[in-house]
């Protein structure tokens, strides 16, 4: 699961294919009008809408499900057909038209259902999209490569939530107005995908004389799915970000001021996962993975007590190095350990585990919160953290226990 076999100097020669960068900018065009929305969305259930904390749990929760089983198929799809491009713009085309409905939602089912169109978009492109960076990345430029689009996402990440602040001054709070606007970057990166990229030549579908197999998951290997299992303990310890948004306010943020939170955190993710990529290309990933655990019970230790904005603070930065040294390594591990005819499978089992886990832990995430505040829910988070990093550091010994075995025999 860990690529030794890269040097420096070697990932100094190489170049980061154009593809890689062009998926990166598109994913900030998108995040930047995704942010824009998530950075308002929470509040506005909450305050104007009248949801409970749970809801807006079950609201992220169910997003991510959606969007992680629509993974799964379109993925083995894409392992099929061969074809990533058309199933990457059809998937980005879906979350530009979702950003049409936010403007107009009265109640909370325009919401849910506007989130589920993106998500279904999100679903189907995100597979064909990682798989493609895998297709067209050399294996000594794995991790920087996923680490770049990573960290160019995150670039979108801050960007939405200080561009929705700027127009909350500008439009006087109008918030309707405000998601009007997240449209133009959707648009945008669709545009740019249709323009920028194309499949490559080399890529060839796993069947030609069937339809495509979830069955085919079965034979992607151990590496695959002990990958699977360490991102469902991580995910299962993390909770969605709407959740640092609610606390926010808590901290001392006013209405305006609360997408600060999202600004402070992807400034840090994306300023980690970039360099945490290239340095697991020469010194591997799993050590790194372990890191973020560290950075999340950190966090999570943080949060609860954090009743003034530095100590929140303090906690948002803690969150962004756990993202940054975990998101692009596992998508780097995935790609590492899947057969190169199964990537697109790969991905999607990947998506959709992590996804029901997620889903599971919003909703338990929001209904903590409800009977027992941030105070509950952040605890909980601690607890499940630890937990976590006690399975991990297991995993870690038996697999050096494992090499050297592996390594006496040889000898």
């Amino acid at each position: 699961m860990q690529n030794l076999s890269a040097s420096a100097p070697n990932v100094q020669r190489s170049a980061i294919p154009r593809t890689v960068w062009v998926l990166g900018f598109v994913s900030l065009l998108m995040d930047v009008s995704s942010e824009i929305v998530q950075a308002l969305l929470p509040l506005y259930l909450v305050g104007t809408l009248g949801a409970s904390a749970a809801l807006v749990g079950f609201v992220e929760g169910f997003s991510v499900a959606v969007a992680t089983t629509t993974k799964l198929f379109s993925g083995i799809l894409t392992d099929w057909s061969g074809r990533r491009k058309p199933m990457v713009i059809a998937g980005y085309g879906l979350g530009a038209v979702s950003k049409l409905i936010f403007p107009v939602a009265s109640s909370v089912g325009w919401i849910v259902g506007a989130k589920a169109i993106d998500r279904v978009g999100k679903g189907i492109r995100g597979t064909p999209r990682d798989a493609l960076i895998a297709d067209v990345t050399p294996p000594e430029l794995r991790g920087a490569s996923f680490g770049l689009r990573k960290s160019l996402d995150t670039v979108g990440g801050f960007l939405g939530p200080l561009v929705a602040i700027g127009l909350l001054f500008l439009f006087g709070g109008n918030v309707q107005a405000v998601l009007w606007v997240a449209v133009v970057p959707a648009l945008l990166a669709v545009a740019l995908l249709v323009v920028g990229i194309e499949d490559p030549v080399h890529a060839s579908p796993v069947k030609k004389d069937g339809p495509p197999r979830v069955a085919d998951a079965v034979r992607l290997g151990r590496g695959v799915w002990l990958t699977i299992f360490v991102a469902c303990l991580l995910t299962a310890a993390r909770f969605s970000e709407a959740f640092l948004l609610l606390k926010s306010q808590e901290a001392g943020f006013s209405l305006t001021w609360v997408p600060i939170t999202l600004v402070i955190m992807h400034v840090v993710y994306g300023l980690t996962a970039y360099p945490v990529g290239r340095l697991s290309d020469a010194i591997g990933r799993m050590g790194l993975l372990g890191t973020s655990l560290v950075f999340l019970v950190a966090a999570y230790l943080v949060l609860p007590h954090a009743a003034t904005i530095p100590a929140f603070v303090v906690g948002i930065v803690l969150w962004g190095l756990h993202m940054g040294f975990s998101q692009g390594l596992l998508a780097t591990l995935i790609a590492d350990s899947a057969p190169s005819a199964l990537r697109g499978t790969a991905f999607g089992v990947f998506n959709l585990l992590t996804g029901i886990t997620v889903l599971a832990g919003n909703v338990a995430a929001g209904l903590m919160w409800d009977a027992y505040g941030s105070y509950g829910t952040f605890i909980t988070g601690a607890s499940l953290s630890a937990v976590g990093a006690v399975a991990f550091g297991l995993i870690i010994v038996r697999r050096s226990r494992l090499a050297s075995l592996s390594s006496a025999k040889r000898t």
